[in-house]
C-alpha cells in the first residue's frame, strides 16, 4: 500500500474515533417550582432528538454517536415527575435514555456549547403541565384594595447549575445569597404592610428574563437581586448597590460586573427560545418614567444602611446594563453584599450572624424608602393620609433609626410614645406623629 493509501486509512480511523469520542460523563438533576431540569455533561457536541410516548408516559432522549460513562441511577428522583431512568444503545452507535414519568409534562431540550465556565451540555427541562402562563404588565388597581401590601420581589442570584462565584473553602455565591434572601424574607414577612416574594426559593436556576417575569407576575413594587462579587485580586473588598443604566456603565468595574452577571444564562442553561426579547425601546421608556429614578434613590437608601455594617466598595449607587434589572415598570436594584473572593469578607459572608446583619441593613433601607414614599393604594399610604401611623418594631430596629426613617426627631418619637429609655422590643407598637 502506498503512502496515500496509508494516509487515507489513518484519516478513516481518526474519523471513526471522533464518532466515538463523545461521552456523557456526568448527569445532574435540579427541581424548580414549575419544572425539573436534567443536565448531561458531554465531552463534545452531539446531535439529539426528543420523543414523547404514552401508555405508559415516557420521555425518550436519543443522543447520536454517544457513550454513557456515568450512572444515571444516582440521579435523585424524589419530588419529581420522573419515576425511573434507564438507558440503552440504539442502532449500534446512539445512546437512548428513557425516563418514565408519573405525571404529564412538557419536555424541552437544547444543547449548550462549551464556554469559559462550563463544558458541552445537553439540557432537558420537564415543565409541569400547569406551567407559568404569560406574564401580565404591572397594573395595580386602587379599587382592588385601598390598603394593599407593598410587594417586595427578593431575588437570590445564580442557583442550580450556576454556582456563581466561589470563595475560600469552596464557599458558593448561590448558597450565601439564598441564605441572605431567606433572612430578608423573614424580616419583611414580620412587617405589617409588606409582602415578600421569593424569586428563587431553592437550589435551582432561573433565567435572567425569568426572574424579571416572576417579579412582574406578582405585581412587585420592588425587585432586589442579591449577589456576592468576586475579583481576580483577593484584596478587592466592599459592598455595592447597582441600578440599571440607560447609557454606558458608570465605571469599568460596573461594566465588567454586568457582563459577568449577564453571562449567567450561559452557565445556568437557557435555550435560544428563552432569550431576552425585550425591545430596545424599553430603555427609552425607562428614561421617560420614574422607574429608574426610584431605583436610584431607593438604592441610595439601601447603600447608606449597608454602610453601617460593611465597608462600601463605592460610596454611590453605580449603574450598568444588568439584564436582570431591565423591567420597564418595576424599580429594580442589585446588591453586591461583598467580595466572596476576599478571604476576610468570605469568612463573614459564610456566617449566619453576618448574613442576618446584611439582610437587616437591606431591609431597613428598603422599608425606610417605602415609609417615606408609599405607593398609592397601599396600607402605608393610607396610614400616611390619616396624619399619623403605627409602626411595629422588627428585628434590627433602633429608636434613632425609626425616627430618621419617618423624618422626626428622636425626642418627639420618645415623647409621643411616653418612652424614657432607648430600650425597645421586637413586636412592640409605636405611634408615629405626623412630621
Amino acid at each position: 500500500m502506498g503512502r496515500a493509501g496509508w494516509i487515507l486509512v489513518v484519516l478513516c480511523f481518526l474519523g471513526s474515533f471522533s464518532v466515538w469520542a463523545v461521552d456523557v460523563h456526568d448527569a445532574r438533576l435540579w427541581r424548580a417550582p414549575d419544572h425539573t431540569r436534567i443536565v448531561f455533561d458531554l465531552t463534545g457536541p452531539a446531535e439529539h432528538s426528543l420523543l414523547v410516548l404514552s401508555n405508559p408516559r415516557r420521555i425518550v432522549l436519543d443522543i447520536q454517536d454517544t457513550n454513557l460513562r456515568t450512572n444515571l441511577a444516582d440521579l435523585k428522583l424524589a419530588n419529581t415527575p420522573v419515576s425511573l431512568v434507564r438507558s440503552g444503545v440504539r442502532e449500534g452507535d446512539d445512546l437512548r435514555i428513557v425516563m418514565e414519568v408519573s405525571a404529564q409534562v412538557d419536555p424541552r431540550s437544547f444543547a449548550l456549547q462549551a464556554n469559559e465556565q462550563a463544558g458541552y451540555r445537553l439540557v432537558l427541562d420537564l415543565y409541569d403541565y400547569q406551567a407559568l402562563q404569560s406574564v401580565p404588565a404591572v397594573k395595580k388597581s386602587v379599587q382592588e384594595s385601598a390598603k394593599r401590601n407593598i410587594i417586595i420581589a427578593i431575588d437570590a442570584g445564580h442557583g442550580g447549575e450556576d454556582p456563581g462565584a466561589t470563595g475560600p473553602n469552596r464557599l458558593r455565591e448561590k448558597d450565601v445569597v439564598l441564605a441572605i434572601a431567606k433572612e430578608l424574607k423573614v424580616l419583611f414577612k414580620a412587617d405589617v404592610g409588606f409582602q415578600p416574594i421569593m424569586i428563587r426559593s431553592g437550589d435551582y436556576y432561573v433565567s435572567l428574563k425569568g426572574r424579571r417575569d416572576l417579579a412582574r407576575k406578582h405585581q412587585a413594587d420592588l425587585f432586589v437581586s442579591i449577589h456576592a462579587d468576586a475579583f481576580k485580586r483577593k484584596q478587592a473588598h466592599g459592598a455595592s448597590v447597582y441600578a440599571l443604566s440607560n447609557g454606558g456603565a458608570t465605571s469599568t468595574a460596573a461594566l465588567h460586573l454586568a457582563q459577568r452577571e449577564n453571562a449567567a444564562d450561559l452557565v445556568g442553561g437557557v435555550s435560544l427560545s428563552d432569550k431576552d426579547d425585550m425591545l430596545a425601546g424599553v430603555l427609552a421608556d425607562l428614561s421617560m418614567t420614574s422607574t429608574l429614578d426610584t431605583s436610584l434613590q431607593l438604592g441610595n437608601q439601601v447603600l447608606r444602611n449597608v454602610d453601617d455594617i460593611a465597608h462600601l466598595h463605592k460610596k454611590q449607587v453605580e449603574q450598568a446594563g444588568f439584564a436582570v434589572l431591565k423591567s420597564p415598570d418595576v424599580p429594580s436594584i442589585l446588591v453586591e453584599t461583598g467580595f466572596i473572593s476576599n478571604p476576610k469578607e468570605s469568612s463573614l459572608l459564610a456566617t449566619s450572624r453576618y448574613q442576618k446583619k446584611m439582610a437587616s441593613a437591606i431591609h431597613r433601607g428598603i422599608k425606610g424608602w417605602f415609609f417615606a414614599h408609599p405607593p398609592s393604594g397601599t396600607l402605608l399610604a393610607w396610614q400616611k393620609q390619616q396624619g399619623g401611623q403605627q409602626y411595629i418594631i422588627a428585628r434590627g430596629d433602633t429608636l434613632s433609626g425609626i425616627a430618621d426613617r419617618f423624618s422626626i426627631s428622636l425626642a418627639d418619637l420618645k415623647s409621643y410614645n411616653r418612652i424614657d429609655s432607648s430600650k425597645i422590643l421586637v413586636g412592640q407598637k409605636l405611634n408615629i406623629p405626623k412630621s
